[in-house]
């Protein structure tokens, strides 16, 4: 069973079931324009008509010019309204396709903001942009001039058959006899299209992931002296994706050239037998030739065939894919009868706590059990993969946790809505993120609305005021993608600053000072007292000294609460933090002899 075939066993909504709803919002969209694809098509089948009205009066010698500038003219007049109702449908179901593309593209972004953490470190981003992209770009072409194609396919080959069904069904059946040899063929051809197609599409995702990650990491790449290799590996990529779009491109070109085939194996039929029923005189010369008229307008449908179900192929296999990301459900949801958030200072408390990442043996957290007062600033040290994050990204909601391990205020965590938690947290994490925009602007992310006055109050806070300054445009100077024109401290300040402007309840510092020297550590946290009285402070630190006058320093190792207690408390009772702390001084001394 195929991804697409169990998404849809799970969700019970086929890829063309997606766009249901679409249709029924452009209904009327969509009913104007295949009215005047119907006109084009009825006008289209008139024009033989007058053709052999003309043909005719020529081969029996009644012609007049008058006659003759009549039929032109009748021509030209059908050829002007074929041309006003083309641009109507064109302008109307093209449009329509347009749109769905807009919405649909719309609702996967939305989807993508409902879904949390652990969807985004399964699904790389490179794959989502494939999907935002050449997927949508699929879809939008299925639902427009494959959409368009097929209406008019079998509009115009069931009319064009009726009307040489009307002139002779003898010769009528002999014409559409190879037909149901095309329909057998694009039946077998049209499955494999679908695995192939599907196959380019992965390739394209994993090519765009890796031109992502390789300009996101390119200074790393040119200190590491790797442009070749990686180029090589691109380029790798890139002889893949073009072997899966030939293999594709023999199944889509098998086709055209058998639908041209069947169309000329009609007109060589129609013209041997064809021309035996005008010398029988079982049909007039202008019969026949508005016979042949009508075939030519039988082989557009014929040659569609091929194009259209290449067209589905790709619109259905893409919609399938973007269904993987449209029925991915988040992991974190809000309770189905939520309570209010308690008011006063935010406390916690940890109750056998223990959470493990999915795929990993040895649990991140384990029997964890302690009690952060409201208002109450601690500190959390320990090694690295002690599980320090891991207790910072539960705390603000990133990933789900068992009834009964965190409550805020007396209240399981999971009983609270996932905003109103998350809208009294500041948390700055480990991994800093900054936005191509203006210094100011990437302070004021959470908070807009700020005032200059208050961006500046949140720098000065965090020690990076002065420094902005001395920018070359102050608070207006763009930093570049990530930040990349700053310095790893200057990102985490900033970041630090964004965090304290949204002025909420609980503070989170995951180890986001770490690029900053000591003193500039210390500072900040000193710093932050102003900031701090009646909010829950969580500072993580792989550094202790910064941390000695926190009211309380927790431990952590092998994910478990090894300690906790002020420094002068942990130093004298704990033979881990204190050889930590001592650790630490003796590099810091050596590295002020050096």
């Amino acid at each position: 069973m195929t991804p697409h075939q169990q998404s849809k066993a799970v969700t019970g909504i086929s890829p063309l079931g997606r766009i249901r709803p679409f249709v029924g919002k452009y209904s009327s969209r969509l009913v104007g324009g295949f009215l005047a694809l119907l006109v084009v098509d009825l006008l289209q089948l008139g024009i033989p008509r007058l053709v052999k009205r003309a043909v005719d009066l020529l081969a029996h010698g009644t012609a007049t010019q008058f006659a003759l500038i009549q039929s032109a003219l009748f021509i030209f007049l059908l050829a002007l309204g074929i041309a006003g109702c083309r641009f109507v449908w064109r302008y109307l179901i093209l449009g329509f396709s347009r749109l769905v593309e807009r919405d649909l593209r719309d609702d996967f972004f939305h989807r993508l903001l409902t879904l949390d953490r652990p969807f985004f470190q399964k699904k790389p981003v490179g794959a989502i942009m494939a999907l935002a992209t050449n997927d949508l770009a699929a879809v939008q072409l299925a639902g427009g001039m494959g959409l368009v194609a097929s209406v008019d396919a079998a509009i115009m080959g069931i009319a064009a058959i009726a009307c040489m069904a009307y002139i002779s069904p003898q010769l009528a059946l002999i014409a559409v006899l190879p037909m149901p040899l095309l329909a057998v063929l694009t039946r077998v051809l049209s499955a494999r299209l679908h695995r192939r197609f599907l196959k380019v599409q992965e390739q394209f995702s994993r090519l765009t992931e890796f031109a992502r990650s390789t300009i996101t990491s390119i200074r790393l790449l040119k200190a590491y002296t790797q442009e070749a290799p990686q180029a090589e590996s691109f380029s790798r990529l890139g002889r893949q994706y073009q072997k899966d779009n030939i293999r594709l491109a023999r199944v889509h070109g098998t086709l055209f050239p058998i639908s041209g085939l069947v169309g000329n194996t009609s007109l060589m039929l129609v013209i041997f037998f064809g021309g035996r029923l005008v010398i029988s005189g079982a049909i007039t010369v202008g019969d026949f030739v508005a016979f042949i008229s009508y075939l030519y307008m039988l082989t557009w449908p014929m040659m569609a065939v091929g194009w259209v179900t290449n067209l589905f192929q790709r619109g259905v296999t893409s919609l399938g894919r973007i269904g993987e990301v449209m029925d991915a459900k988040p992991t974190l949801k809000d309770p189905a009868q939520p309570v209010s958030f308690p008011a006063g200072q935010t406390e916690i408390s940890l109750r056998n706590l223990h959470f493990q990442y999915e795929g990993q043996d040895q649990p991140a957290l384990a029997e964890v059990n302690c009690v952060i007062r409201g208002g109450e600033i601690v500190g959390l040290v320990g090694r690295s993969g002690s599980g320090k994050s891991t207790l910072c990204h539960l705390l603000a909601r990133q990933y789900p946790v068992k009834d009964g391990a965190i409550f805020l205020n007396g209240v399981d965590i999971n009983r609270l809505p996932l905003v109103a938690v998350r809208e009294r947290v500041a948390y700055v994490p480990q991994d800093v993120l900054l936005f191509s925009d203006t210094v100011a602007a990437n302070i004021a992310f959470g908070n807009p609305a700020a005032s200059q006055e208050q961006i500046e109050e949140a720098a000065r806070i965090c020690r990076i005021h002065e420094e902005i300054l001395g920018f070359s445009e102050g608070y207006q100077t763009r930093i570049g993608e990530r930040g990349v024109k700053l310095s790893g401290g200057q990102r985490q300040r900033i970041a630090l600053a964004r965090a304290i402007l949204l002025d909420r309840p609980m503070l989170i510092i995951d180890d986001s000072l770490s690029a900053v020297d000591l003193e500039t550590e210390q500072k900040i946290i000193s710093g932050l007292a102003t900031y701090l009285p009646g909010r829950t402070c969580l500072i993580v630190s792989h550094r202790i000294a910064p941390l000695r006058d926190a009211a309380r320093i927790m431990v952590l190792e092998e994910g478990r609460l090894l300690a906790q207690g002020n420094h002068a408390e942990l130093l004298a009772t704990n033979t881990f933090y204190r050889n930590m702390y001592h650790q630490q001084q003796m590099r810091r001394h050596q590295g002020k002899e050096l």
